[in-house]
């Protein structure tokens, strides 16, 4: 007989994603990075959180749906952390293999333009960027 077990409410997926958003306040907290990065991050992520719940809805509905390429997009920008969280927890994305390659490959991409910003010349980039603002 095949024991049953226990279902993680938490995931590897969630868990790295929430620590991601933690070295990025730690990042803030330590004068690495200006605090709009942080919050580009959490602002982005939301978004997206709400932007697949959205389309969740509308799959089960047989409603319009979200392209696949928004969601890319959304996640390349910063909103992967968020897009995580809903995967796992709203059961939206999970299991389609092309749309999770491409993602994957879009969270090497922001991480790869987050560690950039702390280049001399990813730090410059910033400080110019954010004077603008």
């Amino acid at each position: 007989m095949k024991k049953k077990t226990k279902r993680s409410n938490v995931s590897l997926s969630v868990i790295g994603a929430v620590l991601f958003l933690i070295i990025v306040g730690v990042s803030v907290l330590a004068a690495r990075i200006h605090p709009l990065i942080l919050a580009i991050y959490m602002i982005v992520s939301l978004i997206t959180f709400i932007i697949y719940a959205a389309d969740k809805s509308a799959a089960e509905k047989g409603a319009w749906r979200t392209p696949e390429s928004t969601l890319h997009l959304l996640s390349l920008v910063g909103g992967w952390p968020g897009a995580l969280i809903a995967q796992q927890k709203l059961r939206h994305k999970s299991q389609k293999k092309s749309f999770r390659s491409v993602f994957w490959v879009t969270v090497l991409l922001n991480c790869g333009a987050f560690a950039w910003l702390f280049t001399p010349t990813g730090t410059a980039a910033l400080q110019s960027l954010v004077s603008i603002f």
